[in-house]
């Protein structure tokens, strides 16, 4: 009996643990199963007031994924080079910078590759002094201080403008700020003499304060593109999803195009801007995507020449090695 006794409490113990297994081996499958759900996302980058916030915003790009079994993860970051940092990094498979952080990026190795453009954008930045600062031209700002954000779009305007007035970088004193909100605080303050800001930032600083835009007015041959960049590996393996998320964006900004009114609204509820700082940025732009070409390659090494030329980054860079032409996921553009 003691026996038969022991043999029925083993058994039962050995059911008992069956089932413990089991259980185990189905929440292991669930976990494979959450896995694999989570690899169908497309997590995109963005910053707040650029044409992928639009494409968020529209629905577009989620409506060309239908029958994909892709889902869109939103990221914002304040600037380009943080969003970057992700994209190397394998947080984000996708986003959009200005050229400036490209350049720095492929400067220091880092992997990344181009994968569309948008038009340019020349007036969407400027270099601004304040009606009562007594300067009237960029000669004028020999011995002054700027502030701007290192690299970016609007230090390279800055750059160019002063080359072109007969100055060189060396005759100014720059005042690198972390955004473009410090960027403003001290050029009203006036902790310095001039700031370089973009849009839509630097439409805010034009409606509110008015002042001078030393800039306005003058072709300085910059076209100010900003880019699309994937990450290395997900282009690789997605070019199909990266062509997709270049047709869509191409789609939201014709739509925006035609229907300004409404993108000034939707921009301004969702950055808290005033309409008419939104309406100023957009009203002088157009949307749109463009293909990687030469044209844009060679405006981009121009610029990367420049950066190397004035110490902004530590070697030469081909930029032509990260923005390949007629890739795989080359889009489709209808005019």
């Amino acid at each position: 009996m003691k026996y038969n006794k022991i043999m029925a409490q083993w058994i039962v113990a050995c059911v008992v643990l069956m089932f413990v297994l089991a259980g185990c081996g189905t929440a292991d499958n669930q976990q494979a199963n959450g896995a694999n759900k989570e690899e169908k996302v497309i997590r995109i980058g963005y910053q707040k007031g650029n044409t992928l916030n639009i494409l968020k915003e529209s629905g577009f790009l989620e409506e060309s994924l239908k029958g994909q079994g892709y889902k869109v993860e939103w990221k914002v970051f304040a600037t380009g080079a943080p969003l970057l940092e992700a994209l190397f990094s394998g947080s984000i498979d996708y986003g959009h910078a200005a050229d400036g952080p490209g350049i720095f990026a492929q400067a220091s190795d880092k992997p990344l590759v181009y994968v569309g453009a948008d038009l340019p954008n020349p007036e969407g930045v400027g270099v601004m002094v304040l009606r009562d600062s007594g300067m009237k031209t960029i000669k004028d700002l020999k011995g002054k201080k700027i502030a701007t954000l290192k690299g970016g779009n609007h230090h390279y305007l800055a750059v160019l403008a002063l080359e072109k007035a007969g100055l060189t970088v060396n005759d100014v004193e720059w005042v690198y700020v972390k955004d473009a909100s410090q960027g403003r605080a001290v050029f009203e303050t006036k902790e310095v003499d001039a700031l370089a800001s973009w849009d839509p930032f630097f439409a805010g600083v034009e409606t509110d304060l008015h002042p001078i835009t030393l800039t306005e007015g003058i072709d300085y041959h910059y076209p100010n593109r900003t880019f699309y960049f994937a990450n290395v590996h997900f282009a690789k393996e997605h070019p199909e999803l990266v062509k997709i998320i270049l047709e869509a964006t191409n789609q939201s900004d014709k739509w925006a195009n035609d229907h300004k009114p409404e993108v000034v609204k939707l921009l301004s509820e969702m950055l808290g801007i005033d309409q008419k700082v939104i309406a100023r940025a957009i009203e002088r732009r157009t949307y749109g995507v463009e293909k990687i070409s030469k044209e844009v390659i060679q405006a981009q090494q121009e610029q990367a020449d420049v950066y190397y030329r004035i110490g902004l980054i530590p070697k030469k860079v081909d930029v032509s090695k990260d923005m390949p032409i007629d890739a795989k996921w080359t889009p489709e553009l209808l005019k």
